[in-house]
């Protein structure tokens, strides 16, 4: 059976079986494989890799392993600028726009309170249809599915390794580098829909009276027509936001 060697860094270790991390792998196949088929056959999504280099040569996902080749994977780079070498994946909109899995609701609804686009469907999706979803409108996928993230329609998306919903946008903030790029109040927490401010006078009739009586500022959803103001969660959020600003 032939066999190539495989190194996995950095954060891609997270994938890997404890006794398997921040080691070469010997690697045996019965038939040359594209690099791609190989990496995901030990469960690290395309989605979470950089760099490969086959031989010391950078190639990409359509590369083809070949018997006692040495197989180097870098995970995304944070501070290095890899611009030079050949891309892995096309570019994409940035700020990013998001898409997340039928799981990530209580995600969904801070990433929009921070002003990021992004899309929850409402409707209970296959795996097959958020994938295709993701394509279409080029939206990074936002999943801890790694069966999901594999999937060849999605080209940019990130593995959450954590359930708490906290952790998880200080994770997406520092992958994608968005701390600048905060702008709250301005999309619909329910929706997406983008936030603008109103006049008391156009929507007081639909006003609870002391809701009419306390407040003075409105913002209502372009498209929803939910209707926002500072009321008893803002001063709460709004701590939220500032903690995580750097």
């Amino acid at each position: 059976m032939a066999e190539a060697t495989f190194r996995f860094y950095g954060e891609l270790n997270d994938f890997l079986p404890p006794k398997m991390r921040q080691h070469t792998l010997a690697y045996p196949f019965t038939e040359p494989q594209t690099v791609k088929h190989l990496i995901e056959a030990l469960r690290i999504p395309h989605t979470e890799v950089e760099l490969i280099l086959i031989n010391s040569q950078p190639v990409d996902f359509t590369a083809v392993v070949h018997p006692h080749d040495h197989v180097s994977v870098y995970p995304v780079f944070h501070e290095l600028d890899i611009s030079p070498l050949p891309a892995l994946r096309p570019s994409r909109a940035y700020p990013p726009r998001f898409i997340l899995d039928n799981h990530l609701g209580k995600l969904a609804r801070l990433l929009r309170l921070l002003g990021f686009d992004t899309l929850y469907p409402r409707a209970h999706l296959d795996d097959s249809e958020l994938a295709q979803m993701a394509h279409d409108e080029n939206r990074v996928m936002l999943s801890r599915d790694r069966g999901l993230l594999m999937r060849s329609l999605i080209t940019h998306g990130y593995c959450l390794r954590t359930t708490n919903t906290a952790e998880q946008v200080t994770a997406v903030l520092h992958r994608y580098h968005l701390h600048d790029h905060i702008q709250p109040w301005t999309r619909c927490l329910n929706c997406n829909g983008r936030l603008h401010p109103v006049p008391k006078s156009e929507i007081e009739h639909r006003l609870q009276p002391k809701t009419r009586l306390y407040f003075d500022e409105f913002r209502l959803c372009q498209d929803c027509n939910q209707i926002y103001w500072k009321g008893s969660h803002f001063t709460t959020l709004q701590q939220f936001i500032e903690r995580l600003r750097p």
